[in-house]
């Protein structure tokens, strides 16, 4: 009897972290690294070096694999559909990730679906950028349909003048023009999905951004109305159904409350997110877990929380370059949190690893939000907040 061998696409922090599901399941992980030195490389021992734009380095990948996923979005769909057409089991498939892939599209078949959309439209021009917010009412936002995450590939367009300064954005190709949201806060509505169309949610969790850079995930969502939750779901799930989508998608939302369904949904992420990595000590089934049985069509685990509450931080590269001098005094200052470190070098604003921290009831929030930053700031600073008398939610920790 022999075990799924599974190729993923990029060696971050993701397919890092799919490695020891993989290995407690039995199956054999391969991945194709950018360079020697990414993330997943220390975690894989099967992980040649190659330019996943390249075609043929694609086909070679592909040798012996039972199904090839992804670490990221970004392999072009034309290459997809030669390997998919020569006999390789991609997933998710290009028609289905091209939605992640292209904002433009993406916002097409939100709309197609009647799923809620802010207004938005396709702008090739500054004229057209200029329509677009005297119809809608400034600012609007700007967006490059591809590439763009964490905060890059967009900005904020104030009045015509702002848009008259963005010309430089437009060469040729249409960018995304969108209405700006009036949003409460943020939410990830984190689903997976099967070949064979099986589906599963987890609560919606709340996440909060900083500089356009995930930093904190409270799961699920405090104070979240039992209907808009449910709405969040299926709308999530009917997404991952009608796109064909395999594996783990999170919608990113902004919550609207007392407008429409109570939420617009802002983007699409067809692999494992960062907003789902609470999942990994606060869910019987983590996210990771979850790709990798969803591509392979096995049957999917139990999505339950584990806590009343978890809590996710992210760390950046700041002022502590050895990280791991740090581990003694962070570890010691709150045992019940996890830390995941992602073997990356620091680099200032860098994600380099983040923590979880789980809590038996909802009133503990506060508490478990305090430890996180706490234990996320002595590795990232090297310094104890606490002791040093500063407060541990301030800033970007």
């Amino acid at each position: 009897m022999t075990f799924p061998v599974i190729g993923v696409v990029g060696g971050g922090q993701l397919a890092r972290m799919m490695a020891p599901c993989a290995v407690a399941l039995g199956f054999e992980l391969r991945v194709l690294a950018e360079a020697e030195d990414v993330s997943a490389v220390a975690a894989v021992a099967n992980a040649p070096v190659g330019d996943y734009k390249d075609l043929d380095t694609l086909r070679q990948f592909a040798q012996g694999l039972d199904v090839m996923t992804f670490d990221h979005e970004h392999v072009p769909t034309e290459h997809l559909q030669t390997l998919i057409g020569e006999g390789v089991n991609v997933q998710p498939q290009p028609d289905a990730l091209i939605h992640a892939q292209d904002k433009l599209i993406m916002r097409g078949v939100v709309e197609k679906l009647g799923l809620p959309n802010p207004a938005w439209a396709a702008v090739s021009t500054v004229e057209e950028l200029v329509a677009f917010g005297e119809q809608t009412g400034w600012p609007v936002v700007l967006k490059t349909p591809r590439v763009g995450y964490d905060g890059k590939g967009v900005r904020m367009i104030d009045d015509a003048g702002a848009a008259a300064a963005a010309a430089d954005w437009f060469t040729g190709t249409p960018l995304l023009a969108e209405d700006k949201v009036d949003f409460s806060r943020e939410l990830s509505a984190l689903v997976a999905r099967t070949p064979s169309g099986e589906a599963k949610a987890w609560p919606v969790a709340h996440t909060i951004q900083v500089d356009g850079v995930c930093d904190e995930v409270i799961a699920p969502a405090q104070e979240l109305s039992a209907e808009v939750a449910e709405a969040a779901q299926q709308a999530a799930l009917r997404l991952a159904e009608e796109l064909g989508v395999t594996g783990v998608m999170a919608a990113e939302l902004f919550e609207t409350p007392g407008q429409g369904q109570g939420f617009v949904i802002n983007e699409l992420a067809m692999r494992p997110h960062n907003t789902g990595h609470w999942t990994m000590d606060g869910c019987v089934t983590s996210q990771f877990e979850q790709h990798l049985r969803a591509v392979l069509d096995l049957p999917l685990g139990d999505t339950a929380a584990l806590g009343a509450v978890v809590v996710m931080k992210n760390y950046l590269g700041g002022a502590n370059t050895d990280l791991f001098g740090a581990y003694p005094q962070a570890l010691a200052a709150e045992p019940d949190v996890k830390v995941h470190g992602y073997g990356k070098s620091v680099r200032p604003g860098r994600k380099i690893g983040h923590v979880n921290v789980v809590g038996r009831h909802a009133s503990d929030v506060d508490v478990l939000r305090t430890k996180a930053a706490r234990v996320a700031a002595i590795i990232r600073d090297g310094v104890d907040p606490q002791r040093a008398g500063a407060d541990p939610q301030e800033g970007n920790l």
